[in-house]
């Protein structure tokens, strides 16, 4: 499970439906729960978009 979660497509699918989810959630959800999602989606799409950059630089250096 550890590797498929590490592949380049997950970590893409992972970082940009998180960060539209996060974009949409205030909008969709009223009131607090639309915001903690939004917090919630945003960090694991940082986590994944983090985990893209250091791929990339491993890769490169």
């Amino acid at each position: 499970m550890k590797s498929l979660l590490a592949s380049r497509p997950v970590l893409w699918f992972l970082f940009l439906f998180n960060l539209a989810a996060a974009a949409v959630a205030p909008f969709v959800v009223d009131g607090a729960q639309g915001v903690l999602t939004a917090v919630g989606m945003g960090v694991v799409s940082l986590g994944a978009g983090v985990s893209l950059l250091r791929g990339r630089t491993a890769r490169i250096g």
